[in-house]
């Protein structure tokens, strides 16, 4: 059976660009060994196939044979790295800093001693010019064995300062693990439980920040401890739902990039992260002309060869700007307009589907649907909202919760009302289980019960009344988490007035020109 992308070498040859394959072909072609020539051909037949199936590879091979084919593809991967970061090693410092420790060591075990120290040396001004502390322990480590054991200079002075060194080393390499373990475990708190529910929930997140937050943290100055320290204080906030902090703390967290600008080559995983989230934070705020500038200056990074020539930042790009772009649709209500980039975006994804995980195309699908639930295309955004509810994951339960919440919203509003009720049923008990009923929700399935015996001329009132209620818990903190991805105010608005959900958000939008 064909098996798309299960095998790790087809996943790696997958992932190749043009450029990598014409790298990879001469370099391995420097050899004229057998099994480099058994290797090229098995790299050919792989680079045809659309799907993995080792019987239908075993066909296209000519010189390899069942029993071969283990023991080649292990070394057709280990070849393909190898090329890669020969290729690689000048766009990237960490590669380029492990090359020089890998001379420095070699150098070593000839006995040249000086020539690795002065490596080292060298080595240890980029680490430090790139803020890459692990490095140092390595470097620092190498040094001080070379010293102790074979260098016969000052020795007393030259002790102490890689004493010195490789304490003030450790104790930041210490702080850091602290803080990056932090915005690990908060991330993946977010992942598994969403925002937090009820006081309860935010007593447990604020217990766990300062049993798990150093005692020095704020003291730091360095890039790294810094951006971790940020990245964890945004997430924080996040997860508490207090979005004028997590906006004060992803703008922090660029800012730290715009006060080191070096940096913004050597992490920019982590800079593209941060522009998606202060993204975010004035989606969340609703500040339209903020959020408009930063997604300018993010596409304007995108077409930047640091992105374009990177698989991994080309595709986050891709993800976190498309994201933000049908976040402004929603703002604006510019609904018809997001949807005419629904067909590129299904296509990005498919084309990147290697690199996309179920978290990120669960958010995509939800966008997508929100997008066809404003614009009146109920049945299309069914269709979306199915691949959440079909999909059975761990992640995300919020999001699955507002996933069946909006498809029963639309079946209302198609009109399936004896579907409805069964649904309401089958809803009500999967949030319940999940511990995410909120008042809203408590209050979206009494209006849903209460319409199916209320005439079409009670009707006005009770969407009237519905509102009230909506707009009054609008207000509170807790509740703000379900208002965060499904616009209940605009829609019950839209109902009211007999207008479509677009011009609803459009003359909001308006209104909130004219305030600023």
């Amino acid at each position: 059976m064909p098996n798309n992308f299960t095998d790790t070498l087809f996943q790696l040859v997958r992932s190749l660009e043009k450029s990598e394959k014409r790298h990879f072909k001469l370099y391995i072609k420097r050899s004229s060994g057998n099994e480099d020539l058994k290797v090229v051909e098995l790299f050919d037949a792989l680079d045809k196939l659309q799907s993995y199936d080792e019987a239908v590879l075993l066909q296209k091979l000519k010189s390899i044979k069942k029993p071969q084919l283990a023991n080649i593809k292990v070394h057709l991967y280990k070849q393909l790295l190898a090329s890669l970061r020969l290729l690689k090693s000048t766009d990237s410092i960490d590669l380029q800093l492990n090359e020089q420790f890998d001379f420095a060591h070699i150098l070593y075990k000839k006995g040249l001693f000086y020539q690795s120290l002065k490596i080292l040396d060298k080595a240890k001004e980029t680490a430090k010019a790139n803020h890459k502390v692990n490095f140092l322990l390595s470097a620092i480590t190498l040094e001080k064995r070379i010293e102790t054991l074979h260098i016969n200079r000052a020795m007393q002075s030259r002790a102490e300062q890689l004493a010195t060194e490789l304490n003030e080393v450790n104790n930041r390499i210490a702080t850091l693990a602290k803080l990056s373990n932090l915005v690990m475990l908060l991330y993946g708190w977010f992942i598994e439980n969403g925002h937090a529910r009820n006081k309860d929930d935010e007593n447990k997140i604020d217990a766990y920040l300062h049993a798990q937050l150093p005692s020095n943290a704020w003291e730091q100055t360095g890039f790294y401890e810094r951006m971790y320290l940020y990245q964890s204080m945004t997430w924080y906030a996040y997860i508490k739902l207090d979005f004028l902090m997590y906006y004060r703390y992803s703008q922090k967290w660029i800012d730290t990039y715009k006060n080191t600008p070096l940096m913004i080559r050597v992490e920019t995983g982590n800079y593209i992260k941060g522009l998606h989230t202060l993204l975010n934070a004035h989606y969340d705020l609703r500040n339209h002309q903020k959020f408009n500038e930063v997604l300018q200056d993010f596409e304007t990074f995108a077409l930047t060869d640091r992105v374009r020539l990177h698989d991994n930042f080309r595709t986050q790009a891709f993800i976190y700007i498309y994201t933000a772009k049908i976040n402004q649709h929603c703002m604006l209500g510019t609904f018809a307009a997001g949807i005419k980039e629904v067909p590129y975006i299904l296509q990005q994804l498919k084309q990147n589907e290697l690199f996309i995980d179920e978290h990120r195309l669960m958010l995509f699908n939800y966008k997508i649907a929100s997008l066809y639930f404003g614009e009146g295309d109920y049945s299309s955004c069914i269709d979306y909202l199915q691949k959440i509810i079909n999909e059975n994951v761990e992640v995300r339960t919020d999001l699955q919760s507002y996933a069946r919440l909006m498809h029963l919203m639309a079946h209302y509003e198609i009109g399936n009302y004896e579907l409805i009720e069964y649904l309401a049923k089958s809803v009500y008990r999967f949030m319940s289980k999940k511990d995410n009923l909120t008042k809203v929700e408590e209050e979206m399935f009494k209006f849903l019960r209460k319409s199916f015996h209320v005439t079409r001329t009670s009707m006005q009132q009770e969407l009237q009344q519905f509102l009230t209620i909506i707009q009054q818990l609008e207000k509170q903190r807790y509740e703000a988490r379900t208002f965060a991805y499904l616009d209940l105010a605009s829609w019950l608005e839209a109902k009211i007035s007999k207008k479509p959900m677009s011009e609803i958000l459009k003359n909001k939008f308006m209104a909130s020109k004219k305030r600023n």
